[in-house]
């Protein structure tokens, strides 16, 4: 019986890091931020006259989209998101770990999407959009170290799970 409640929560605090280990991060994130924005003023990204909440922050500026699908490029992106995403994601609107996907690419533009996937961290602490989400689900979106071609076309897979033809 103790070996299984051990191995338990082994497993469990294994899952824990695997996912990004959201209790530890966050608390650890959260703290350095507010004491400096207290000190500093201007640790908000809305405070930030360079910041666009549109884009939110990371290498994507403007990312050119074609207005029909790439069939193919969204059959690349399903299976980046079977491996990487399809844990913590569904492409209905409900929840499971992360929010659905269901409706991403008319709620967020092109950029900050990329963005958001290809730098969640940097996205989660300096995003208000991004940080309502953290609010919501409770657990920080680990990196998924995806390249800039899975990035694009896991969003070519949003766009077809939104219903672009």
């Amino acid at each position: 019986m103790k070996k299984s409640i051990v191995f338990a929560a082994i497993a469990y605090s294994f899952f824990l890091y695997a996912c990004g280990g959201a209790a530890d991060k966050t608390s650890a994130n959260e703290s350095p931020k507010e004491e400096t924005s207290s000190s500093s003023g201007s640790a908000n990204a809305t405070d930030n006259p360079s910041y666009d909440p549109e884009r939110g922050t990371g290498k994507f500026t403007t990312v050119d989209i074609p207005v029909k699908l790439d069939a193919a490029m969204a059959a690349n992106g399903e299976k980046v998101f079977d491996v990487k995403c399809s844990s913590c994601h569904k492409i209905t609107d409900e929840k499971l770990v992360g929010p659905g996907w269901k409706g991403v690419t008319k709620r967020h533009k092109p950029e900050w999407i990329l963005n958001f996937i290809t730098n969640p961290d940097e996205m989660i602490d300096k995003d208000p959009k991004a940080q309502a989400m953290l609010e919501i689900c409770m657990v920080r979106m680990p990196n998924q170290n995806l390249t800039d071609v899975d990035a694009r076309a896991l969003y070519e897979f949003m766009r077809k799970n939104d219903d672009v033809k």
